[in-house]
């Protein structure tokens, strides 16, 4: 409290103290629970619930967060003065911890930039290349329940604009812990801090405008941005790629940090999408485009008579691959007449593998990595990258993360060539499974209270390994703990069973969930029987999945 300056988590803070004293046992156990541990800086830097004590997002633990990594990045400086961007979107407090951060920054040393505004995450991550920065930092909980922030940090230099890895991560946890030791009080602060010029921005919308290869006013689409920050940059991009303007969902349209039309702000819940779905309905358009809250995720819906709302969201695995084949028939036409298309297409391992498919076809690499698009976008010559929770990183020479926006121009660019020959986004979804295969996934969380019951769950697991899912019998199981040929550790388990299909099983690295993985595939009849197929095989594996998790 005394070094809080915050006057509301002060307050706050004070009025659970005043009560445990009266003798409130919840409001005790309230007092252990943001006391009795500290919220974890990792590889996905800070996440968590904005309110008081060293277990939740607040001044404080953002005091600390910078200052450690200011000691850090003088520690790397290698005789120079280092550099931090830095970005905040538009949820409760991220100005003020954007800020908190810079005048840290610049009173540690640290040549410190702050964006002239909020804006998307992919902003952010262009900046630190662009500017050439020691480090960037992004205020934000991208999609997370309203009153949550985080502080996702990347590093410049030799890691190329990408997020932190180990082991950076652990090297800057010590330095936040030292710093922690003593009161934020005694910090140096100054305003010595620059603000970024717009041209950082514009640079930005200029190179990915620059995406669009076959750009028309043909394609009608809606698009939302979920109370986020992505409407002003998007349509920027959209415009100067040449894309007519969108319908806007109007109610979604401005930052609001209360999120009040969705009860999670992220395109993957169910009802997230509603109102999109409805004002698609009303102006009879061919795509649904939505960006979560930080712009840096992209969602895409199309027509479909068969289902309630008209409209069906594609899965991230759907997206994914289309992209990827995009890609790659890019890299085709781009290629030297003598030789064939390079480059890597890569995605996380629980992801689809319908790309991997795509990259055989083509000649191209493939690679899996861990979850997370800081692995993801450490693919040896990537050309694109994918995760099946609607992140997809498509120009990798500009931006390396996943970038809602520039998968708005590649996807929006995609159904222009397909509209030129009389060709849906449907229609190209069953071209993919006759050329490729049909791959099927689905996916189950199981929601927790007490994160230990995570680490029950993988222990029975491993200690007794099923000898079948769904009646399918097991053929190998890949722990990956101690790591597994080049994947780093991880805390995995990847189920092969006999007919090929795949089960992956893995704790959240954000939110208090055990998240279950299942794919399978097929490649025998017309698109439609590959469908019915792989899709009554997920279904099987689901189920048996779920009496395994009982």
């Amino acid at each position: 409290m005394a070094q809080d300056p915050d006057p509301e988590t002060r307050a706050e803070l004070d009025s659970l103290v005043i009560a445990a004293e009266a003798g409130s046992a919840e409001a005790l156990d309230d007092l252990h629970a943001r006391f009795d541990a500290r919220l974890a800086f990792g590889t996905a830097g800070l996440r968590g619930e904005i309110a008081a004590g060293p277990n939740r997002m607040n001044r404080v633990l953002v005091a600390q967060a910078a200052a450690g990594l200011a000691s850090y990045l003088h520690e790397h400086a290698e005789g120079s003065t280092p550099s931090v961007v830095i970005g905040y979107d538009g949820r409760k407090n991220s100005a003020i911890f954007a800020q908190d951060t810079a005048e840290l920054m610049a009173g540690a040393g640290v040549r410190a930039i702050l964006l002239p505004r909020l804006l998307p995450t992919p902003v952010l991550a262009f900046a630190v290349r662009h500017l050439g920065t020691s480090a960037g930092v992004m205020v934000t909980a991208s999609h997370n329940p309203p009153n949550d922030n985080g502080y996702k940090v990347y590093l410049g230099g030799i890691d190329d604009g990408s997020q932190i890895v180990p082991p950076a991560d652990a090297d800057i946890a010590a330095h936040i812990l030292r710093v922690a030791a003593a009161p934020i009080t005694g910090l140096p602060r100054s305003d010595a801090y620059e603000v970024a010029a717009e041209s950082v921005v514009d640079a930005y919308i200029e190179a990915t405008a620059a995406i669009a290869r076959t750009p028309s006013a043909a394609v009608s689409y809606v698009y939302t941005a979920m109370h986020g920050v992505g409407w002003e940059t998007a349509s920027r991009v959209l415009e100067r790629a040449g894309f007519s303007a969108p319908v806007v969902v109007t109610e979604q349209v401005d930052p609001d940090p209360r999120f009040p039309t969705v009860a999670f702000p992220n395109p993957e819940e169910p009802g997230a999408l509603d109102l999109s779905f409805a004002t698609a309905r009303k102006a009879g358009v061919a795509l649904v485009v939505a960006n979560d809250p930080d712009a840096d995720r992209l969602a895409i819906a199309i027509p479909d008579p068969s289902s309630p709302e008209e409209y069906r969201r594609l899965t991230g695995n759907e997206v994914g691959a289309l992209l990827g084949w995009r890609a790659a028939e890019l890299a085709e036409a781009d290629a030297a007449t003598d030789s064939g298309p390079n480059g890597t297409l890569a995605c996380s391992i629980v992801s689809s593998p319908a790309l991997r498919a795509v990259a055989d076809a083509y000649g191209l690499d493939f690679q899996d990595t861990l979850t997370g698009f800081k692995w993801v976008s450490r693919a040896t010559g990537l050309i694109f990258g994918f995760e099946e929770a609607l992140g997809y990183l498509v120009d990798p020479e500009v931006v390396r993360d996943k970038d809602g926006i520039s998968a708005t121009v590649a996807f929006l660019d995609l159904a222009s060539s397909l509209a030129a020959d009389d060709l849906t986004i449907a229609d190209q979804l069953d071209r993919f499974s006759e050329r490729f295969g049909h791959f099927a996934s689905d996916q189950i969380s199981l929601r927790v209270t007490d994160l230990a019951d995570i680490d029950v769950i993988m222990a029975r697991l491993r200690s007794t390994p099923p000898s079948d899912v769904g009646g399918v019998p097991v053929s190998q199981i890949d722990d990956l703990k101690d790591g597994f040929d080049a994947l780093p550790p991880s805390d995995v388990l990847r189920i092969w069973l006999e007919d090929g299909s795949r089960v992956m099983v893995r704790p959240s690295g954000t939110e208090p969930k055990l998240k279950v993985y299942i794919d399978a595939s097929s490649d025998q009849g017309s698109a439609a029987e590959r469908r019915s197929a792989a899709e009554s095989r997920v279904r099987e594996l689901a189920d048996g999945m779920r009496a395994l998790l009982a």
